[in-house]
């Protein structure tokens, strides 16, 4: 009688400890170290300016803090896993953004299905990671969309017919992305192959050997930048002269510091460029993000940028901290205007459908070169 009346004692404090709080936290489960830090990096820096410009939330007429956690993934599957573990049990968190990577978000989305913890993640595009989950959601794309509008985007605008592809076999992402195109491609009646390798390779000589020996149209890498940007040169000094394109893994300066003069002329799909108004919250966070950063606004940012504002759009809609309210909030959401692009979830589901821009290396610099629209 004595353990029982304690127990409540303890619950109904927690209770009015968890109304009564002054914080909301959001956390934040990023690569912001390892392989691809890139992405974790610039997915920070968008999630910290939009708290900055939008620091609290009204809850019954009351504004209260919200406070961004973040947890280092490492560019790991486990230590993601690790990530949303440490966010939920110990930051009490009622939210989580990322990762930015697909293999890394499978490995917590599943925690977060189970733990029913919204997980809004900004990047990561493998249909897997939403694939039946309903706390799971998106401010990108899915890669079954990118892959046909790669596959439009190539053989409409590139006049390609037979397609090289590079695949990493060690990345979900990229197997995925890879298969999506093909099945998109043979649709226009375009023919393909594919060469392979694995994460951390430096010399792709035998693949790109054994490639141009088919003479291909183009080249496809639906990878990440480091891998995209030594293809790209090896390719290159091999004597491949047609155009290279790739997926929303080359999405990251360290594309260019790489890859030089061997990546002007790269497309690639992707979600934002500042010059490419997709609503009209656009303008506004790339002069915000401009005066922060003093740099250009990227897509990882401007979509991570977009998680958090979601995320709070329903906290306030669901005028609750409870993350099944949120959740619910969430799944609701309607025509928001997003910086790159409105977000609408279709009943059912945590996918936005959206467009994909089209940026192209010139001179040194990701240049806005088209929009391409889904096929409806």
């Amino acid at each position: 009688m004595k353990k029982t009346f304690v127990f409540v004692f303890l619950v109904v404090i927690m209770t009015f400890t968890l109304f009564g709080q002054e914080v909301i936290k959001i956390g934040m489960n990023f690569e912001l170290t390892g392989p691809v830090s890139g992405y974790g990096q610039m997915s920070r820096d968008g999630v910290m300016l939009a708290n900055k410009l939008k620091p609290t939330v009204n809850i019954g007429g009351k504004e209260i803090k919200v406070e961004v956690v973040a947890v280092d993934n490492k560019s790991d599957k486990a230590e993601s896993a690790n990530a949303i573990r440490r966010l939920i049990d110990h930051e009490k968190v009622v939210a989580v953004i990322g990762p930015a990577t697909s293999s890394a978000a499978l490995a917590a989305a599943s925690i977060a299905e189970e733990r029913q913890i919204p997980m809004v993640v900004n990047t990561a595009t493998n249909p897997l990671v939403a694939q039946n989950k309903k706390y799971v959601f998106r401010t990108c794309f899915e890669d079954t969309l990118q892959g046909a509008l790669l596959a439009t985007f190539a053989w409409e605008e590139l006049g390609a017919q037979n397609v090289a592809i590079m695949v990493d076999v060690a990345q979900d992402y990229v197997v995925g992305l890879a298969n999506y195109f093909e099945k998109a491609f043979e649709q226009f009646g375009g023919t393909y192959f594919t060469e392979f390798y694995t994460t951390g390779d430096q010399d792709f000589t035998a693949q790109l050997t054994d490639a141009l020996s088919k003479n291909p149209d183009a080249i496809f890498m639906p990878g990440y930048y480091a891998e995209i940007a030594l293809i790209s040169k090896q390719a290159r000094d091999l004597g491949f002269t047609g155009p290279m394109f790739a997926g929303d893994g080359a999405d990251a300066p360290e594309l260019i510091q790489i890859g030089g003069e061997y990546v002007e002329g790269l497309s690639y799909t992707t979600y934002f460029h500042e010059d490419a108004e997709l609503s009209a919250a656009t303008k506004p966070f790339v002069e915000a993000y401009q005066e922060e950063y003093n740099r250009r606004a990227d897509a990882f940012g401007a979509l991570a940028y977009d998680a958090y504002m979601v995320i709070v759009n329903a906290i306030e809609s669901a005028q609750s901290t409870d993350p099944v309210k949120i959740r619910d909030a969430l799944a609701q959401t309607r025509d928001f205007p997003g910086v790159a692009g409105t977000i609408t979830y279709p009943q059912g589901s945590g996918n936005p459908i959206k467009p994909a821009v089209i940026n192209m290396v010139e001179n040194g610099q990701f240049v806005f070169r088209t929009v391409i629209k889904p096929r409806m």
